[in-house]
């Protein structure tokens, strides 16, 4: 549930904040009050798309933040985000005048993906999108399916993991290609095979082969510093160094007994003797095992040149061996094409035949949830006033085994296409052709009303959701919206005054001059504020004292009507 909506600097609003019930909630106002901008807002924080031009004029920033009731839906997939399950849900979308704009969920950033999968599970929304994709048959198959969720998930479930595996055994079959053409790839994976295996190379080649040519190119260098080390710690007019270290030691040696630091010093020159000692020797084992031979320079050269063009025709050392089983596993593949094609042909074979089952048990699921659907959508429009209406759904037929593979899809091979009739006497016609602009509204509130009965979403917006009715219809609705509401809570934005009765909370947006510049705001109604609106909204307010009087019998008989519920 929706606990608090705050919005900032969005279009006419400078600042809002909206705590609305857990029940029905109306929004109403002047026409361009913006009643639709605080649903922009709603939608930013569902994941739509961010327009700078719905940042306020001469505003560096907004933000629109709601606060939600947990669900154990949502917790599932915050879990599965790597986050903790918070008993509320904190949506925070903060939008700059260049575009940007920052998503975080409880305080951490998240993606637009990430938005729309948590709020998914929070808010169903109405509005001028679902106008849209009820006026598009591809979407009705979608409309079907959402009904029959729960019957038909787990054939459903079963038939994707068979498509995907048939998916896969038809891409292998597509790779094996003709004789010509695998034979040129059996050529080349061959010669990559076999070029890499007989390079020899290993992980640190060229690192070791950049060490020895420049030692190498180096070598009278070498020669002459080792050889001057050599010199200055070996024999010499001056003596040697490990023979004056040794002179100190004895020296030292003869006193090292008097006070400990003297012995402390013996220590350290006996270890620094040691030391020098083992330093000539080194010297003199590198000099001895120099042998440069200027021949050796261009083999090297050579061979690191072989390994750089290596290098970049595979990439480096570990890429390389990937790539070479990856090519012996195809190799292997292709060498044995015609025993693979026959494997893969024949579990095609299998994997259509199990998909052609599973899609005939989906199509007969959605057959019979399709009787279901129809019966429930004709009880509806008939409350809400199309006494005479008839509606179908037109499925398309399953074909025959052999018919199958040219058919279906990961949704199966059925599409529908819903039909309607709004008065007697005339034909079944497709729905998308011929419902008017009332008639789509009351459509659309028969869907959430039988929706409705095994959706766990908390919270409904509607908004238009009184487009064209009037009259009777409009309390229909109204009483409808009333019943949802006893299980959902619902924000609405409304124009009919039978609809605004029925609040349980309603807030007034009213459009207002503030120092030169035009602000939006809202106000939450108490029960005088609610019956002015009322006799505002059914056109009678002004003009005598009874329109106050019918408001208050419309408020009552909507407080009656929903305290029987």
């Amino acid at each position: 549930m929706l606990n608090k909506l705050s919005v900032r600097n969005l279009a006419l609003i400078e600042r809002l904040e909206l705590e609305p019930c857990g029940q029905l909630n109306i929004l109403s106002g002047e026409t361009g009050a913006g009643k639709s901008i605080i649903v922009d807002g709603l939608m930013l924080i569902l994941g739509a798309r961010y327009d700078k031009t719905l940042l306020r004029y001469g505003e560096e920033w907004g933000f629109v933040e709601g606060v939600f009731d947990n669900t154990e839906t949502a917790r599932d997939i915050m879990r599965g985000f790597g986050w903790d399950d918070d008993d509320i849900v904190i949506i925070n979308r903060k939008f700059y005048r260049d575009g940007k704009n920052e998503i975080r969920i409880n305080g951490r950033i998240a993606t637009i993906g990430m938005l729309k999968q948590l709020t998914a599970t929070l808010v169903d929304i109405y509005g001028q999108n679902e106008y849209q994709s009820l006026g598009r048959a591809s979407e009705h198959l979608r409309i079907l399916d959402y009904y029959i969720r729960n019957d038909s998930k787990d054939v459903q479930s079963e038939y994707s993991q068979v498509y995907g595996e048939y998916k896969t055994a038809v891409s292998q079959l597509e790779k094996i290609g003709n004789a010509q053409e695998r034979a040129r790839e059996i050529d080349l994976l061959k010669f990559q095979i076999d070029e890499i295996a007989s390079s020899g190379t290993y992980e640190d080649e060229e690192n070791e082969l950049l060490e020895r040519r420049n030692i190498i190119a180096s070598a009278e260098k070498i020669y002459s510093s080792l050889g001057q080390a050599a010199n200055a710690l070996g024999e010499n007019e001056n003596g040697s160094a490990s023979e004056l270290i040794n002179e100190a030691l004895r020296e030292v040696s003869r006193v090292a007994d008097i006070k400990s630091s003297f012995g402390e010093l013996y220590e350290r020159l006996e270890a620094i003797s040691i030391e020098i000692s083992d330093i000539c020797d080194g010297i003199k084992d590198e000099l001895d095992g120099l042998n440069f031979d200027m021949n050796e320079l261009d083999e090297l050269e050579k061979r690191l040149s072989f390994v750089r063009a290596l290098k970049r025709k595979y990439g480096g050392f570990s890429e390389m061996i990937a790539l070479k089983a990856k090519a012996e596993t195809r190799l292997e593949f292709l060498e044995n094409a015609d025993i693979h094609y026959e494997e893969l042909t024949n579990k095609k074979k299998v994997l259509l035949k199990r998909l052609h089952a599973l899609a005939k048990t989906w199509h007969d699921i959605r057959t019979n949830g399709a009787i279901s659907f129809e019966s429930k959508i004709k009880r509806e429009l008939n409350d809400l006033g199309m006494e005479n209406a008839d509606f179908k759904i037109e499925i398309s037929d399953m074909p025959k085994e052999n018919e199958f593979e040219s058919r279906f899809g990961p949704g199966g091979t059925d599409t529908a296409e819903f039909y309607l009739s709004p008065n007697a006497g005339q034909p079944l016609k497709p729905l998308i052709k011929i419902i008017s602009g009332g008639e789509m509204s009351r459509f659309m509130l028969a869907l959430k009303v039988i929706t409705n009965e095994s959706d766990d979403i908390p919270t409904m917006i509607f908004d238009e959701i009184d487009a064209g009715i009037s009259g009777i219809t409009g309390r229909v609705v109204a009483k409808k919206l009333a019943a949802i509401s006893r299980k959902h809570q619902i924000l609405c934005v409304s124009h009919l005054a039978q609809i605004a009765a029925m609040a349980d909370k309603h807030f007034y947006i009213s459009k207002q001059t503030k120092d030169n510049s035009t602000v939006t705001t809202v106000k939450a109604l108490d029960e005088q504020g609610m019956t002015d609106e009322i006799s505002r909204l059914s056109g009678s307010k002004g003009i005598s004292d009874q329109s106050d009087t019918n408001a208050e019998t419309m408020k009552r008989w909507s407080d009656g009507y929903k305290a029987s519920l």
